[in-house]
């Protein structure tokens, strides 16, 4: 049901709770880019799919909160995909399993009640998300993508992203990663072969270098427009990666063309090497 911007998930809720035997064991269901997708109908279906779903793609559903994080951890831990680009009203309290701050905004609570009062034949079906279930109750995630969930500091990645079985993880356009977070990251994941960061500008050749020894197993790896990194970032990925396959370091205005040749000349089995604009190459005589 992916880019059916229409679709609030009212029709669908009530199709899986109209049915009085079990709903269809679903092992996939994506509603990206479903922009009007809420809370509160995204919970109930949650809440009735069960431990059958395996990948679940909320990606640019962006009126989504930290509630419906909750609600996959307490309801889906079965889970071996989970898509939340582009979900930029996730909070860290939320992968924290943490309860709302006060400070938030109360309407949005309002808004679900009068949404679930639509509802009546799912009231008695709905659990509200347990208190205390963070990100790591999914220990058998295999992708996770974060990107652009601009909210997210290392104040929830440090501490929820320990998953020994991830393989590919995206964390790019997280402007508040610094280099603690990823190092922590790097510990709690070490089985990596995809990984993204671009646009993460706070990080640093050091953090880098810190966290690489924990990711020998590299393929894919993408640190576009990361604005701080150096040649000396590449140094360290040669060491460790000798299984990359393709990297991307497009527009890294501190790297320089010759760097990538050397990183090339060390790494052969690399087969893409993107590297647009880097050295700091003016873009505008290119437009």
């Amino acid at each position: 049901m992916a880019e059916c911007s229409l679709v609030s998930g009212r029709e669908l809720a009530q199709a899986l709770g109209a049915v009085h035997r079990a709903p269809p064991p679903l092992v996939s269901l994506s509603l990206a880019h479903c922009s009007s997708l809420k809370d509160a109908f995204v919970l109930s279906l949650i809440s009735m799919l069960g431990p059958s779903l395996r990948v679940l793609d909320l990606s640019s559903c962006v009126a989504l909160t930290s509630r419906t994080v909750q609600a996959i951890c307490t309801h889906l831990p079965h889970l071996s995909v989970l898509r939340l680009a582009w979900c930029k009203e996730l909070r860290d309290w939320g992968l924290l399993g943490l309860e709302e701050p006060s400070e938030e905004p109360k309407q949005r609570a309002t808004e679900e009640q009068e949404a679930l009062e639509r509802l009546p034949q799912l009231r008695g079906a709905l659990s509200p998300p347990q208190q205390g279930r963070t990100l790591l109750a999914l220990q058998a995630l295999q992708q996770l993508d974060l990107t652009a969930c601009s909210q997210l500091t290392d104040a929830s990645l440090a501490k929820v992203l320990q998953f020994p079985q991830l393989r590919q993880l995206s964390l790019s356009l997280l402007p508040a990663l610094t280099d603690k977070g990823l190092v922590a990251v790097a510990l709690g994941c070490p089985s990596l072969e995809r990984l993204a960061l671009s646009h993460c500008n706070l990080l640093s050749d050091e953090g880098w270098a810190q966290a690489v020894g924990s990711w020998p197993r590299l393929q894919h790896l993408n640190l576009s427009s990361c604005s701080q990194l150096t040649e000396r970032t590449l140094a360290a990925t040669a060491q460790v990666c000798r299984q990359l396959q393709v990297l991307d370091v497009s527009m890294c205005s501190r790297i320089s063309m010759a760097a990538v040749k050397r990183f090339q000349g060390q790494l052969p089995q690399v087969t893409c090497v993107q590297s647009r604009f880097v050295g700091g190459a003016d873009l505008t005589l290119t437009l």
